[in-house]
């Protein structure tokens, strides 16, 4: 837990600074390039080569496709139609994709969580209910998908490490994450990038720094490191423990003009998705595992 608590205070600005200065400003697979590659020169270099089992490196792979590469891309992407502080609540949907991944890989199933899921797409829609664009729903669809990446990289990652145990420290093979998420993220920037939307300031680069080695480095290696030690269900709540944070940094710092009853009612209905979720699906696995 104290892992996903530090990650949780780190990660509160991350939305914010994606919205202000980078959304709109800098090309999104740059952006997602340049933190995979800063948060790599951090690990690759410890990472050891040789001595792994392979179920483990191809696990981790795969897991680092997921929950960094098709997760931020997804991500960056729906800055172009939402805001930061919808952003935020959108990922409120990410504890129902843990508890279905989860009950998948150890074959039970939660119907609950799908009244949570339908709960939490009410609440979004209560946020904008002046009218749902097209743009809104693609902005939704794309975090959607981001959140179902991210919950199945959690997982996967939480149950890869029980069933092969390694006997070297995370450290020393989390750099096959990486691995996995430039797999992703190259084809993207090569295919899609526009190059004419480099970052242009000392300030954007500053950002892209703070976001590669500080949220993806630390971050996801502490994040991946606490799922391990907690039950699914703690994991699943943790999952939301940022949007409060984040929300609290952008109304502060950047948005306080923000319509507060629309995102408080809104917010109300996505808490009772997470309630129902967390009440029906987490009661029989709240005990340490």
């Amino acid at each position: 837990m104290p892992y996903l608590i530090f990650v949780t205070i780190l990660w509160a600005f991350s939305f914010s600074l994606i919205d202000e200065y980078l959304a709109g400003q800098v090309d999104n697979d740059f952006a997602v390039l340049s933190r995979v590659v800063f948060a790599g020169l951090i690990f690759l270099p410890i990472t050891k080569w040789r001595g792994v089992r392979n179920e483990l490196i191809i696990g981790t792979v795969i897991v680092g496709a997921l929950q960094f590469g098709v997760t931020y891309l997804c991500l960056y992407r729906s800055f172009q139609f939402l805001t930061a502080p919808e952003v935020l609540l959108f990922t409120i949907m990410t504890p129902v994709f843990v508890t279905l991944f989860d009950d998948a890989l150890n074959r039970r199933f939660s119907p609950m969580a799908l009244m949570a899921a339908f709960l939490a797409v009410v609440g979004a829609g209560v946020i904008r209910y002046d009218g749902v664009t097209g743009d809104y729903i693609t902005g939704f669809l794309l975090l959607q998908l981001a959140n179902a990446s991210f919950a199945a990289g959690q997982v996967g990652y939480k149950n890869l490490v029980n069933w092969y145990p390694a006997d070297i420290s995370h450290l020393r093979f989390f750099g096959y994450f990486f691995i996995g998420a430039l797999i992703i993220t190259v084809p993207s920037f090569l295919f899609f990038a526009d190059t004419s939307m480099l970052p242009k300031t000392v300030l954007q680069w500053g950002v892209l720094l703070w976001l590669g080695f500080g949220a993806s480095a630390i971050g996801l290696f502490f994040w991946n490191r606490g799922a391990t030690l907690v039950d699914a269900g703690t994991l699943a709540v943790m999952n939301n423990a940022l949007i409060p944070a984040g929300l609290l940094v952008n109304l502060l710092i950047w948005n306080r003009d923000a319509d507060l009853l629309r995102l408080v009612l809104g917010a109300a209905i996505m808490i009772l998705a997470l309630w129902v979720n967390n009440r029906f699906s987490f009661r029989k696995r709240s005990m340490p595992a």
